[in-house]
């Protein structure tokens, strides 16, 4: 039987109960377990797909085309099980199927309650991950105990354990301990209070993970397992980490929790082995470059808008020994300013999705600016069309080419609506979505940057380059190196004669890892690495040429 283990919250939100789920993850299975993981979110959205990014950060996208929360890029870049569309659940989807159920009368004409209907729903939910090939499965429940909308999902776990039996649960509650200053102290009452609403539903936690700017001591723990009823061994302390989010399991394992959890479980696990996350802290620790990456979008005032952009870029810093220093900015302010003053000083120039006409022209300039200074550049989704907007209007000169989707009336509409989209109305889930094959062009920048000529990599959009152009494109050096199988989408475009500049249609930031960077965002840092290499030459060059004869002797 899999063993389950359910992660919630407490006192606030943003606590990092994704990060500390995907840690825990982690550490289970360098100890040789197979691990599933899950997010149960409270918000009636059927899915993330149809919300602002200001509202609830990135849509993550899974293989098979599933729109799910943030916290799932979080799992995937630290653990190695397997995400489907069973990995993410919301009350909007628990509520969807039981009225489906009782539509088709599955209920003999019952009442249909949030007990049982509702919490049996969730706990089917939670049992699809669970098989003869899973060791565990984590839960983790968005949103804080105490919210109305996460009360029929707290009330399914706390019935979970008695279909399967209390030894084969585990309840982990994510708290924080914060410290007053004007009292010099830390404060365990807002964590006594949260775990003492978890017993009101009936759920003790097996396990309180404490979050903290200051390091607990013996008579802090002492008094929140006392009040908590917990064994002090089972208080365990998460301080904020200022260096990186890779700490956390290390932090975890400093606490013991890893052990602890195997001998609750009664898992039959291998000694920890931390190998590859101890030379990826190394790498970390003692770069070998720094360089800087300018990050133009619409977004860019929002962090978690582009959460696993972000990690990308320090993935592939990681790979190649180097201190990636990430400069969001906004596309309006180039729009404004122009993008001289803001781009100059920048190694590396990435353009990423999005939605909307906001900002567009602000991030065509940005790509301007790339090409004619040779910088490299990589686009992602929305940036490859305005790479193709670009071009098309400074060096194809096609006045006034645009995407149909911000113009309806240009002249030259060199992006387009999928043939697919045009009798689509409804906006949830009904993009080009998941996993696509794509064919490169053998010796092409991106065929290098995967060593291969046959991939796949994941989709959210609704808009392709229009064929149309594709000659008039390819006469002017711009180079087709990726298109799905049968040739007809354009999936990768680069241009020949540039220190490096790629764009692709797909979000390769989804298959990223801290231990394995994604190729085309390893083949941009490393070609940013090289430019800055090269400046920094120039400049000491120009340096020393402007001495004076006596200055240049040692």
């Amino acid at each position: 039987m899999s063993k389950h283990i359910f992660v919630t919250g407490g006192v606030v939100s943003s606590l990092g109960k994704g990060l500390t789920s995907a840690s825990i993850g982690m550490l289970l299975e360098h100890r040789g377990l197979t691990v599933r993981m899950q997010k149960l979110d409270p918000y009636i959205n059927v899915d993330p797909g149809t919300m602002s990014p200001y509202q609830h950060g990135e849509v993550y996208v899974l293989d098979d085309g599933s729109e799910t929360d943030l916290d799932l890029g979080h799992y995937e870049r630290f653990t190695e099980g397997k995400l489907t569309r069973d990995s993410n659940y919301t009350t909007g989807q628990i509520y969807q199927s039981v009225i489906n159920k009782e539509r088709r009368g599955e209920f003999l004409g019952k009442t249909v309650q949030v007990i049982p209907h509702i919490t049996n729903e969730i706990k089917s939910c939670i049992s699809k991950l669970a098989d003869e090939d899973t060791d565990v499965v984590i839960t983790e429940i968005g949103g804080t105990v105490g919210d109305i909308e996460s009360q029929p999902f707290l009330e399914a776990i706390r019935q979970f354990s008695l279909d399967i039996g209390k030894e084969n649960c585990l309840y982990i509650h994510l708290t924080l301990v914060p410290y007053l200053k004007a009292a010099g102290e830390l404060k365990t009452k807002p964590t006594q209070h949260s775990v003492g609403q978890l017993r009101e539903i009936g759920i003790q936690p097996d396990v309180l993970v404490c979050r903290t700017e200051r390091s607990l001591s013996r008579s802090d723990r002492e008094k929140i397992a006392l009040f908590c009823n917990v064994p002090i061994r089972a208080v365990i302390e998460e301080k904020d980490k200022d260096f990186s989010i890779y700490e956390v399991p290390f932090s975890l394992v400093d606490n013991e929790l890893d052990e602890l959890i195997v001998r609750r479980l009664q898992l039959p696990a291998e000694t920890l082995v931390l190998d590859d996350w101890q030379d990826l802290m190394q790498r970390l620790r003692n770069p070998q470059s720094e360089i800087s990456i300018a990050v133009v979008g619409k977004y860019a005032a929002h962090r978690d808008a582009y959460k696993s952009i972000y990690e990308a870029i320090d993935h592939a810093g990681i790979a190649h020994c180097s201190q990636v220093r990430i400069q969001p900015i906004q596309s309006e302010q180039i729009e404004a300013e122009g993008p001289e003053r803001l781009l100059s000083t920048y190694d590396g120039i990435l353009v990423p999705g999005g939605f909307g006409e906001r900002g567009i022209e602000g991030k065509v300039e940005a790509i301007r600016f790339a090409r004619e200074r040779n910088i490299p550049f990589l686009g992602i989704c929305l940036g490859m069309q305005c790479a193709v907007i670009e071009f098309a209007r400074n060096v194809v000169s096609l006045e006034g080419a645009h995407s149909s989707e911000f113009d309806k009336e240009s002249p030259h509409p060199v992006i387009c609506l999928l043939d697919d989209q045009k009798t689509i109305t409804d906006k949830g889930g009904t993009m080009r979505l998941g996993a696509q094959p794509a064919e490169l062009e053998p010796g092409s920048i991106a065929a290098e940057c995967y060593g291969a000529t046959s991939i796949s990599e994941r989709h959210r959009h609704r808009y392709e380059f229009n064929n149309v152009y594709r000659q008039q494109f390819a006469a002017h050096n711009m180079q087709f190196s990726g298109t799905s199988p049968d040739g007809k989408l354009v999936e990768i475009i680069e241009l020949t004669g540039h220190r490096w500049f790629v764009a692709a249609q797909f979000h390769p930031e989804f298959k990223s890892k801290p231990t394995a960077a994604q190729p085309l965002f390893s083949g941009f840092v490393g070609a940013a690495v090289e430019h800055h290499a090269a400046r920094s030459s120039r400049s000491h060059e120009a340096s020393r040429s402007d001495r004076e004869p006596w200055e240049s002797s040692s």
